[in-house]
C-alpha cells in the first residue's frame, strides 16, 4: 500500500483503488486532482497531453475548420495510451488518469457534422475496444461561469478564445454521459467551491470520502461537511 500523503487521513484497514479516472469539463480541476491524487498515494499519472495536440489553437480559432483534426488527434493520442496502459506489468505501480475514453465522443457530438461524427464513430470503434475499467471515476462539475473565470485566471491564451456557449454544450453532454453512466463506481463532486489547488480541508473530505467507496453512485458537496 501507498504511503498516506494526506495529514489526518488513517489508510489502516481501507483499501486503495489501482485505477482511478477523474473527469469534468475544461477547466474544472480534473488535472489538478489528477495530480494531487498522484502525489499523495504515490500513484503514476495517465494524463491528457493537449499541447501535444498541434490541432488545438487552430480549432478554437475555427472549430468547424479544425474539428475532426483535433478530435481525431485527441483520440489516437488516447487509445494509444490506453493500450499502453493494458500491456504495462501488471505488477507496475498503479495509476490516476485525467480522463476517461468512454467520454471521448461528448466533444465530437457538439463539434463535428454529421458526416465527420460518422468517421469519428468507424474510428472510435477499433481504437476502444477492451479499455480497462477503472476502479472509480470521479466526476468533477462546476457551473459554466466558475469554467469561464478559471480558464481566465490560469492564462493559457487560445484558451481565452472559449465561448459561453462551448462551455454550456460541453456541460450539458457532461451531464447526460454521467446521468447514465455505469461502467465504475461513480463520484459526483460539486467542484465549484472547492480548491483543489492549496485548499487541504476540501482535498483532505474529498479523499475521506472517496476511500469509503466501493459501488454504486455518490455525490460529494464540500458545503455539506462544515
Amino acid at each position: 500500500m501507498p504511503e498516506n500523503g494526506i495529514p489526518g487521513i488513517d489508510l489502516r484497514g481501507r483499501s486503495l483503488p489501482a485505477y482511478i479516472a477523474v473527469e469534468g469539463p475544461i477547466g474544472v480541476g480534473k488535472t489538478t486532482l489528477t495530480k494531487r491524487l498522484a502525489e499523495s498515494f504515490n500513484y503514476q499519472t495517465l494524463l491528457e497531453q493537449a499541447e501535444d495536440n498541434p490541432f488545438l489553437e487552430r480549432f478554437y480559432q475555427n472549430q468547424k475548420q479544425s474539428a475532426l483534426a483535433t478530435q481525431l488527434f485527441f483520440l489516437f493520442q488516447r487509445a494509444q495510451q490506453i493500450q499502453d496502459l493494458r500491456q504495462s506489468d501488471i505488477f507496475e505501480p498503479v495509476r490516476v488518469a485525467d480522463f476517461l475514453i468512454e467520454k471521448d465522443p461528448l466533444f465530437a457530438r457538439i463539434t463535428l457534422d454529421s458526416d465527420e461524427f460518422q468517421l469519428y464513430e468507424k474510428i472510435y470503434n477499433q481504437l476502444t475496444i477492451d479499455a480497462p475499467r477503472p476502479d472509480l471515476v470521479i466526476y468533477l462539475q462546476a457551473s459554466t461561469d466558475v469554467l469561464l473565470s478559471r480558464i481566465q485566471n490560469r492564462g493559457i491564451g487560445y484558451e481565452k478564445r472559449i465561448s459561453r456557449e462551448y462551455l454550456e454544450s460541453l456541460n450539458e453532454v457532461y451531464s447526460e454521459f454521467f446521468l447514465y453512466y455505469d461502467g465504475a463506481p461513480l463520484l459526483i463532486v460539486n467542484a465549484s467551491d472547492i480548491d483543489l489547488v492549496g485548499g487541504d480541508r476540501d482535498y483532505q473530505q474529498l479523499v475521506d470520502y472517496m476511500l469509503d467507496i466501493r459501488s454504486g453512485r455518490h455525490y460529494f458537496n464540500p458545503t455539506f461537511f462544515g
